[in-house]
């Protein structure tokens, strides 16, 4: 049984092909650009590998967009966030491709999505269809690349997957996509950290990093900036710190396999083929967390944590951790390669030292593990659920009481704040908190619980109130403190009141909001809804006009809510 099911997770990340994809198939789905890149399949994030490939449309909105292969349109996707506006194509060889960021569909398409959303009354719309409905051809045209969604700039995010699995392809490995690049990557430093197992249910502990710089020796060369052994304790492992290139951007990708050789040996492999998108957060457990969370390039623990997914190391020795003896001299190789083929190499010597690292067991914390469900309190301020998969090691857990954050004007702190974990635990499934709280009966409706990201900003992650405590689902659980959020959006006209947008294409708004982030929005023109696409990376909210022009004067009202409730409404006139 264990021998299957280490295939079934091999085969959905891409350590064994179902299917070999044949470049001649597909055509490039871009017209009229260059031809570079913006960002490469499997790159390192926090919180999720990057799920496809990032074509730039040479700072511009509107290049036109096509079908890669013969298929015909499955699904396309009108909201704020994630792809905003996209298009999802089954392809007739048994790929689905995804187009995302949008500036806008095809016309036939575009009408047909207009048609539903007055239908629905719906701003956001996610629409299937079957295989008759919209057939396509390959080069035929489906839409025009944009801005929409989480985007910072136009681009074309790209991806291809397997029909029946949905598993993500890396397309330029595979020879789908040939970007122009000769440049090997480039490894910045590396990390040394021991660790030790504690008590009887296998505590992993940690020592903080040693961190070592490197220099480059020739392309695609790096040694130590010292020459002497890096010394290691009887048992650890290294991280790597590196970034790769392109000839013609200045943009950083990432890295396609990273590997480990002790002593001429390979002890640890780290590959990304694809994955599945159950997968995708599981980029916190192949990085090494907390230190990217502080790095612009990509940092890779040279190790397996204990709960990580094997099938992104088709070499594992011991989990990867290298042993030493005091005294042992040993040779370590790490080999950094980028999807295009080019590779780097970085060696050195490593010596075991005297004594080592030995952790001491926590008596008053909980033991959280991978494998099981956990119970957290802290009195009967704090009670946490920690579902089993939620942290990716078996980990000490101890809830405190810490300062209550600083919070802008019209976030009013309602409890004491607590910490569950750090800010750098990385969990692959939320947690449910639940935090006692004396709420105003006024304010019991417009309360939420508030924690501090990776960046030390107080961020909301929602939750609801119900007999003197607010619960919520999070994988945010540093500094969470209860909040009510009392202030409305703001909404502000790109045009002046009474002014003339005859010759204009649409009706533009920028909306923000204090605290808890909006949630929805409705637009009346001369007491009639109509639809409108927010743009959160701008903070805008736009309505495009598709009724002819009457030389006359409209009425507009647009009402926006936050998520705690709060309602701004603005209402004007403008002539069209």
């Amino acid at each position: 049984m264990r021998r299957i099911l280490i295939f079934l997770s091999l085969f959905l990340c891409g350590g064994a092909q179902a299917q070999r994809l044949d470049p001649a198939d597909f055509v490039f789905p871009v017209r009229g650009v260059a031809g570079l890149y913006s960002a490469n399949f499997g790159e390192l994030r926090p919180g999720h590998f990057h799920a496809g490939v990032d074509i730039k449309t040479d700072g511009v909105e509107g290049k036109e967009l096509v079908a890669a292969a013969d298929g015909y349109v499955s699904r396309v996707t009108v909201a704020p966030g994630g792809y905003g506006r996209a298009i999802y194509l089954t392809l007739r060889n048994g790929t689905t491709a995804v187009y995302g960021h949008l500036q806008r569909f095809r016309d036939d398409l575009e009408e047909h999505v207009r048609t539903e959303r007055y239908r629905r009354r719906a701003n956001t719309v996610d629409l299937h269809f079957g295989p008759g409905q919209w057939p396509v051809r390959q080069g035929e045209l489906i839409g025009y690349a944009g801005n929409s969604g989480g985007s910072l700039g136009p681009h074309l995010h790209y991806e291809l997957r397997d029909t029946p699995t949905q598993r993500l392809r890396n397309l330029v490995r595979e020879g789908i996509l040939r970007p122009q690049d000769d440049l090997p990557p480039r490894i910045l430093r590396i990390h040394y950290i021991e660790v030790d197992t504690v008590g009887i249910d296998g505590v992993c502990a940690h020592t903080a990093p040693r961190s070592y710089a490197v220099v480059r020796t020739a392309e695609g060369r790096y040694r130590l900036t010292h020459d002497r052994p890096v010394e290691t304790g009887r048992k650890g492992y290294f991280v790597v710190e590196a970034t790769d290139r392109r000839n013609g951007v200045h943009n950083s990708f990432g890295l396609w396999r990273v590997t480990a050789l002790l002593d001429g040996e390979p002890c640890f492999e780290y590959r990304q083929d694809g994955f599945t998108h159950d997968l995708a957060r599981s980029s916190d457990a192949v990085s090494c967390y907390p230190l990217q969370l502080g790095s612009r390039n990509e940092v890779i623990r040279l190790a397996r944590l204990e709960a990580a997914p094997e099938c992104f190391y088709p070499i594992l020795r011991e989990r990867g951790l290298v042993r030493t003896a005091p005294g042992e001299v040993r040779r370590l190789g790490i080999e950094a390669e980028d999807d295009s083929g080019n590779v780097s190499l970085l060696e050195f010597d490593i010596r075991g030292r005297e004594g080592g690292f030995r952790a001491v067991a926590d008596s008053a914390a909980a033991v959280v593990r991978p494998d099981r469900e956990s119970a957290v309190s802290l009195g009967f301020g704090l009670t946490a659920r920690i579902p089993a998969g939620a942290v990716y090691e078996t980990l000490y857990c101890r809830p405190e009481a810490c300062e209550v954050p600083q919070l802008d004007s019209g976030v009013v702190v309602l409890s004491p704040a607590y910490r569950i974990f750090s800010f750098d635990t990385p969990l692959a499934h939320p947690i449910e908190v639940s935090v006692r709280a004396e709420v105003p009966h006024a304010l019991q409706l417009r309360t939420l619980m508030a924690a501090r990201d990776r960046k030390g900003r107080a961020i909301p992650v929602g939750g609801s109130y119900a007999a003197g405590r607010v619960t919520a689902r999070t994988r945010s659980t540093d500094v969470l403190t209860v909040v009510a959020d009392t202030l409305p959006p703001r909404i502000t006209p790109l045009f002046k009141p009474g002014a003339s947008l005859s010759g204009a294409v649409a009706l533009r708004f920028r909306v923000a909001d204090n605290f808890a982030g909006v949630a929805r929005w409705t637009l009346l023109i001369d007491g009639r809804w109509v639809p409108a696409d927010r743009f959160p990376m701008q903070g805008t909210l736009v309505h495009r006009f598709d009724t002819p022009p009457t030389h006359g004067s409209h009425r507009a009202r647009l009402s926006v809510s936050d998520t705690a409730g709060n309602t701004a409404v603005w209402e004007g006139t403008f002539y069209r």
